[in-house]
């Protein structure tokens, strides 16, 4: 299958159609966003977003065919344990180059083109009901899938990816419509991760980059938000090029002056090589990382997010076992240290190319459904405490407020928790414990004094939370 074999995409696509754009860009300077990052900035960042603290993404495209990347036990880095990246990994020079080609040659052979595992990646046993009943049980409140990763298909039928599209080849469906009308009807937000740039675009190279953002780029993004009208607009692959070439400023006026999102719709800060965690809305941190600088204990003047899979990978990888895998323990202790610093976590699946959720990563999100089934009020709707000590790796408790009420979570189970810095509460429960907590004031310091529990009334596993009522000044 050639990729481009439809007179280069019908002229790149459909000039009356180029033309709106462009001019609907022009026109979105006129309303209250103007295409400056001074004005794009000024845009709040929707309250939903920091309401809703925990999200799930889903990576899954024509990369989760071979399923397969080196892992931290080949003593790769961070950004070469992904399997979504598998075409560039392979025919690319990188250090896991060699892994790739390795394993290319001895499973599918030289003569397989990248482009040939699109026929097997036909997602029939792709339920979306079932997968956003399992997000539903997760705790998530909102949804992020890659509607077009850095290979450039897009899993719903683009008139800008003629040919490489979930409708056109693979599943002959329009999964992304599909999980999206599942995902709201269980009353979660629903977004799209887009890549701005595509590996083997013939326009996506310097010398025509121009062409490639005005006659492909923001026409798609345009179609994407127009057609499926998404809570969360989530772009990447912002990296090559400054915001300034990619035009970002002037899709994000249209977005918030003119779309018909442009209310609600939550964007991140992946716009340009310049862009992350300066400008855009949220700010992105991935596998504790910006780009490649430790985001662990940083503070952040905006909304924030972390984005990272169970294990290595962002795409499903066949190479990672148990041991690669965050246990759930680890994984709702990461939910925690995010949102006590005022973060959120958007925490990645990757399907199978038949359309599975593996089950690993089910029990995963089944754990932390239970979890948050008991301590979710002291998770949702919270805020940074102002007061709280930093948070670094040995950290054991943590804090959140709502209003004036104080929540302390702690990550090890202790007798006593001596707090400084608030006010006596009016009361002090235990969430999801139905007993009375004693507690003691000395110098100016709370001491919360644990229950002593058995099987049948410990409320949960890895992590305990004390609601102060009317503790916060």
């Amino acid at each position: 299958m050639n990729r481009f074999s439809k007179p280069t995409l019908i002229a790149l696509g459909l000039a009356a159609q180029l033309l709106t754009a462009s001019a609907s860009l022009a026109q979105s300077a006129a309303g209250p966003y103007q295409p400056t990052w001074s004005s794009i900035d000024s845009r709040p960042v929707p309250t939903w977003f920091e309401d809703a603290k925990f999200g799930i993404f889903i990576h899954w495209g024509v990369y989760s065919v071979p399923a397969y990347s080196p892992t931290g036990r080949d003593k790769v880095g961070t950004y070469e344990r992904y399997a979504e990246h598998y075409w560039r990994r392979w025919l690319t020079k990188s250090p896991s180059q060699k892994f790739f080609d390795d394993f290319h040659n001895r499973v599918y052979g030289p003569n397989v083109k990248y482009q040939d595992f699109a026929r097997d990646f036909k997602a029939e046993l792709f339920e979306p009901e079932q997968w956003a009943d399992r997000f539903k049980g997760s705790g998530a409140q909102y949804v992020v899938l890659t509607s077009k990763h850095h290979e450039g298909f897009a899993l719903w039928p683009s008139s800008l990816s003629w040919n490489w599209n979930a409708v056109d080849v693979g599943p002959h469906r329009d999964v992304l419509g599909d999980l999206t009308k599942a995902v709201q009807a269980k009353g979660l937000k629903m977004g799209y991760y887009y890549s701005l740039l595509e590996w083997y675009h013939p326009l996506y190279k310097k010398e025509t980059i121009n062409q490639y953002v005005d006659e492909h780029m923001i026409p798609q993004m345009k179609e994407l938000v127009t057609r499926y009208k998404p809570d969360v607009f989530w772009t990447d692959g912002e990296w090559d090029y400054p915001s300034e070439t990619l035009k970002s400023t002037q899709f994000l006026s249209w977005l918030y002056n003119d779309s018909p999102v442009k209310d609600r719709v939550v964007v991140n800060d992946r716009w340009g090589k310049e862009t992350r965690s300066k400008h855009g809305g949220f700010f992105t941190t991935e596998y504790d990382l910006i780009h490649d600088d430790d985001s662990k204990g940083v503070t952040f003047e905006r909304p924030w997010e972390e984005c990272r899979g169970m294990a290595g990978s962002f795409g499903y990888n066949r190479n990672e076992v148990l041991e690669d895998y965050s246990t759930s323990e680890e994984l709702i202790k990461i939910l925690i240290d995010k949102v006590a610093r005022g973060g959120n976590l958007l925490l990645n699946i990757g399907p199978t190319a038949d359309g599975r959720i593996p089950v690993i990563m089910q029990q995963r999100l089944d754990d932390m459904g239970k979890w948050l089934s008991v301590n979710g009020e002291g998770i949702y709707s919270t805020r940074a405490w102002k007061n709280a000590p930093k948070v670094d790796k040995n950290t054991t408790t943590f804090f959140t407020t709502k209003g004036r009420d104080l929540y302390v979570i702690t990550t090890k189970w202790a007798d006593n928790l001596t707090i400084d810095g608030v006010k006596s509460p009016a009361s002090v429960s235990l969430l999801g414990y139905k007993g009375p907590i004693k507690t003691s004031v000395k110098n100016g310091k709370l001491t919360l004094t644990a229950p002593t529990l058995t099987p049948t009334t410990t409320p949960c596993q890895y992590a305990w939370v004390y609601k102060l009522t009317g503790a916060v000044n």
